[in-house]
């Protein structure tokens, strides 16, 4: 069959470009050379295949940081304020459901759709001031929440084709799936605005009946933007956009983080079982609901969060591209493949760099022997000399989970009251432990999911069944 004029065009432009840097690669000299790293397997694909592959990625991060240390050169294709009242109301819904499903003993119940449908209510009633979902048992996904889980997969596995013109014509059903999840994504922002828009139209009293009060978010940011000078507003398409990245960034990372502390605790029982007893205290304590400075203060519960973002940040690696030349020092000198040691490296002006979260995290040199097993005890006590030293830029815990510097990620505090309120609520209520005859395995997708082997569809089914307190201890 013939080739169509634009398929064929993109075909001769994406083999005129990989030829151009294919004798490039081959002419041009760069410092980073002398660099060690594993050799590159394909042409097309370089060690990107091995490096975001779901299913063995995790493998391939820790054989070779073992192997070759802290810096290391791979190949490219081709080269606010805590809003704890809104947080306990929308977890009260999600206990109420999850209570109902389990009424009749225990269930199994997929923990990753209910993780990602709290999230999304929560970051749209404090963020938004928008209700996405009523949280109840037999009510439909919101279609943000569908086209959320399905969005990094897809990702994935169309690195190279996100152009929406690349999108409309390619044939292929991942394309199209794609195509339709921005539509979606981009859809439910404009309605989320407009909502919001007339709101302000109607006047202050209008917005204040709205969810959240008129104090969320969106609302203080439109309100700003309303005050502003002309030359200091921000177009409308720059806060939609940044509406876009507010719910999808605050959704699944932190569900997906819940999700794995879940699937933790069912693993191992006896955390389980301390945290619910320590959670049980402190509610007897304080005479019910934890405010927000009773809640971060349970030692146990932040060790449990701290160890799971380390062990298992839920975005393991990220790219950045040097915007100029620049020198880059070495923690400790490198072996280059010269036989020579090396304290710095130029890194050229468009050099990418893959910075690892994972790698970074998990460092035996930094963390000790054990440092790729879970053990929340590490946060009980002071932590290491060799980490205290190492100086990690990381916004949060001596760990990159969060970034570091001017692209740290914004919400990471909103994430860690999301995660212990929705713990606290939950663990209280429920014992959650593995289904029979499922195993549950993590994929390296762009924000790491579970799934059960055998199924790509991103699942965390555990059996879920209520706990009844006997004196100061929980039973099921």
């Amino acid at each position: 069959m013939p080739l169509s004029l634009p398929t064929a065009s993109l075909l001769a432009g994406v083999l005129l470009w990989a030829c151009l840097r294919l004798v490039r690669s081959i002419l041009k000299k760069s410092p980073l050379d002398n660099i060690p790293g594993p050799a590159s397997k394909s042409f097309l694909k370089g060690n990107f295949e091995e490096l975001a592959n779901p299913d063995t990625a995790f493998a391939y991060h820790r054989k070779i940081s073992d192997h070759y240390g802290g810096i290391i050169k791979v190949h490219g294709p081709f080269q606010t304020t805590p809003k704890v009242p809104i947080f306990y109301d929308v977890t009260y819904k999600l206990r109420e459901a999850i209570s109902q499903l389990a009424s009749q003993g225990p269930c199994e119940v997929d923990l990753l759709s209910w993780m990602s449908r709290t999230a999304l209510e929560l970051i749209g009633q404090a963020g938004l001031g928008y209700s996405f979902d009523p949280l109840l048992v037999g009510a439909p996904e919101h279609p943000y929440v569908e086209s959320t889980k399905m969005l990094i997969p897809l990702i994935s596995r169309l690195l190279f084709f996100r152009q929406r013109w690349l999108l409309d014509i390619l044939p292929w059903k991942d394309a199209h799936e794609l195509r339709d999840i921005i539509d979606v994504i981009y859809d439910t922002s404009i309605t989320i605005y407009d909502s919001k828009k007339e709101a302000f139209a109607a006047g202050d009293g209008k917005v204040t009946d709205q969810v959240g009060g008129g104090k969320d978010i969106l609302s203080i940011l439109m309100r700003a933007n309303m005050e502003a000078t002309t030359e200091d507003k921000c177009p409308e398409s720059e806060v939609i956009a940044q509406m876009s990245t507010l719910i999808f960034s605050a959704m699944d990372t932190t569900a997906n983080a819940l999700a794995r502390v879940l699937h933790l605790l069912s693993e191992n029982q006896d955390a389980q079982d301390k945290l619910r007893a320590e959670i049980n205290k402190a509610r007897e304590e304080h005479h019910g609901e934890l405010l927000f400075d009773e809640l971060i203060s349970l030692p146990y519960l932040d060790a449990i969060c701290r160890e799971t973002l380390r062990l298992h940040p839920p975005v393991a690696f990220t790219i950045r591209e040097a915007h100029a030349d620049a020198v880059l020092p070495f923690s400790k000198p490198v072996r280059g493949i010269d036989g020579n040691l090396m304290e710095n490296v130029m890194i050229p002006k468009g050099t990418p760099l893959l910075m690892s979260m994972l790698s970074s995290n998990t460092n035996p040199e930094l963390w000790g022997p054990d440092s790729y097993e879970w053990k929340p005890e590490r946060w009980l006590s002071s932590l290491p000399e060799t980490v205290l030293g190492a100086r990690v830029p990381g916004v949060y815990s001596h760990l990159m989970t969060f970034n570091g510097g001017n692209r740290a990620c914004i919400g990471f505090k909103f994430s860690q009251l999301e995660m212990k309120v929705v713990l606290c609520v939950l663990i209280e209520q429920f014992r959650f432990s593995l289904p029979e005859g499922k195993k549950i395995i993590w994929r390296m997708n762009n924000i790491a999911a579970p799934s059960v082997e055998g199924h790509r569809e991103p699942e965390l089914p555990l059996m879920v069944e209520l706990v009844k307190k006997t004196g100061n201890s929980y039973k099921p």
